[in-house]
């Protein structure tokens, strides 16, 4: 008996010995070495670590230094300078699981692991200090510098650091998330089955300071309960379409509450200054919004879009299923002012001005100002009514080398102007009167010109159409049909005019001197795309003091 129980305590002191040599050599470079190449040989992983260290006054961690870890033959997908891991009972049934893993001054680049694969360690409690991440395949896209932070627990999954359950807390000097760049960044939360709630977020972005709180769910749908973004100094190489096609691209966006503050945005033809926001309450998704009880309040130094330019725009807008209540539109424009206030209509698309005011403007038109004026209008727009216009002491000018034409301290006013129907631009139905001191249309001059019109559905009907040409005064009315080929009928009248004074308009010059009395009849076709001179058919009819001459233009040819 004796010499059993001496045989089994030798083995045991053997064994015992056996661990200690052991215990001792894994803390040594060549113990690392050998362990390293053991766990590269037997798994599809590739493991690389300058020393192993173990502490009895810590005796539930192991330190690793010099740490590499990553596919055989690829990339490391996680290096670090110092890993600190924390072991547990669980070991014995799971040796990947560990009840903590700190990662110090490194690197987790998830594009370096295999497709569909994930790390293949988890750990209660994962503790980043000074680390570099980059996760460009997970649901927010995420690449971040000197991160600090933890996530709690740990269980990442395919080409995903937090995995689907955890709560998450992080800094860091730099990060990218979404394509959105930032610095000084604080972002806590929690993730669930895919759905990222963000409890709250800072961060030091464009030069500017971001703060907010929303959530994102497994879908991609997004609910910002708050954001506030100040100083903002934004500049972009996309275009306005393309900087707010994101908007577009999710499936959709809630916004609980949005405060900008003293933002200035610009990107290539396009820029905004000064801009101040509140908007309250709006759903997005695709190009449709939905919203009960919401508002939007902006103003703005500047906004520019290619050529149009708007100066101290102030916007007020509340939102309803119904559609958008205007409350309040200025702007300077032009040199001069614009205001105005009405409602867009959800159901029929139709936008109501119930007031429309400019004054003081000095536009030139666009050179394709008519090509425009026939475009169809985007869906979200069938009509458009203007119920009260009113215009003072404006300058309009049209450069058109083929019809230049400039009138001078135009006023105006309108009743029930229906300016839209069916997608496409006219004047469909109201009543319009405009005078200015002076004008010139094709190198013509004319004085006090005047004109004052009614429209319906079949017609526009000119009843006043006047103006001051030379010592006489040309007086007029005329039809428009509403039909799509545009039928014209035009009486002109002239009192003491120069004799030529349509030479510049199309009529062929007169073999005659002077002033004259005058009377044409004209019909002719505005059919959109069609050329105006084939159409016209007249007749002229012009007296002097000392000869009277009369005319015919059939398809635009006089006989």
């Amino acid at each position: 008996m004796k010499f059993i129980g001496k045989f089994f305590l030798t083995l045991l002191l053997l064994l015992l010995f056996a661990l200690i040599v052991v215990y001792v050599l894994l803390q040594t470079q060549w113990g690392a070495g050998w362990f390293s190449r053991w766990v590269s040989d037997k798994t599809e992983w590739h493991l690389s670590l300058s020393k192993i260290e173990h502490n009895f006054s810590s005796p539930t961690h192991i330190i690793l230094d010099d740490f590499s870890f990553g596919h055989d033959g690829q990339p490391a997908v996680l290096v670090a300078k110092r890993v600190d891991l924390g072991i547990a009972l669980l070991q014995f049934s799971d040796p990947f699981h560990f009840a903590s893993i700190e990662l110090r001054d490194g690197e987790v680049n998830l594009a370096n692991l295999a497709n569909k694969s994930a790390l293949p360690m988890q750990a209660n409690r994962l503790q980043l200090n000074n680390m570099r991440i980059d996760s460009p395949a997970s649901a927010l896209p995420l690449a971040a510098q000197q991160v600090n932070g933890g996530i709690v627990p740990w269980h990442p999954q395919a080409g995903d650091l937090l995995g689907r359950d955890a709560q998450f807390q992080m800094s860091a000097a730099r990060m990218t998330l979404n394509s959105v760049d930032g610095e000084n960044v604080l972002i806590q939360g929690n993730v669930s089955q895919g759905r990222m709630v963000f409890s709250n977020i800072g961060a030091d972005l464009a030069r500017g300071s971001m703060t907010g709180n929303g959530e994102r769910d497994a879908q991609g749908n997004w609910k910002i309960n708050q954001l506030r973004l100040n100083d903002i100094r934004l500049q972009t190489a996309h275009t306005l379409v393309d900087f707010l096609k994101p908007f577009e691209e999710v499936p959709s966006v809630t916004l609980n509450r949005v405060d900008i503050t003293d933002a200035r945005l610009q990107g290539p033809d396009w820029a905004v200054t000064d801009l101040d926001l509140t908007l309250k309450n709006l759903s997005w998704k695709g190009r449709d919004w939905q919203s009960q009880d919401g508002s939007l309040a902006m103003n703005a130094g500047n906004f520019i879009n290619g050529r149009f330019e708007l100066n101290d725009p102030i916007i007020n807008m509340d939102f309803s299923p119904q559609g958008i209540a205007l409350t309040q539109f200025s702007s300077r424009w032009a040199n001069g002012v614009i205001r105005a206030d009405g409602n867009w209509s959800r159901q029929d698309k139709r936008l109501t001005l119930n007031n429309l005011a400019v004054a003081g403007l000095e536009y030139t038109l666009p050179q394709n100002w008519r090509a425009l004026w026939q475009d169809a209008l985007p869906d979200w727009l069938d009509a458009v009514t203007v119920t009260r216009f009113t215009s003072n002491r404006n300058l309009l000018i049209d450069i058109n080398p083929a019809f230049p034409f400039q009138l001078t301290s135009l006023d105006g006013s309108g009743e029930n102007l229906q300016l839209a129907r069916q997608h496409q631009w006219g004047i469909w139905s109201g009543k319009l009167s405009l005078n200015a001191a002076e004008s010139t249309f094709n190198r013509t001059d004319l004085r006090h010109p005047s004109v004052a019109l009614e429209a319906d559905e079949q017609q526009i009907k000119v009843t006043e159409l006047s103006a001051f040409s030379g010592k006489g005064l040309l007086e007029g009315t005329a039809t428009i049909g509403q039909q799509a080929d545009r039928p014209v009928s035009l009486n002109l009248t002239g009192r003491g005019v120069p004799v030529n004074v349509l030479q510049n308009w199309g009529w062929p010059a007169l073999p005659l001197q002077g002033d004259s009395n005058l009377q044409l009849r004209l019909n002719a076709s505005l059919k959109a795309n069609q050329p105006l001179a084939p159409s016209v058919n007249a007749t002229l009819s012009v007296t002097t003091d000392s000869q009277q001459l009369q005319q015919s233009m059939q398809a635009g040819q006089v006989r």
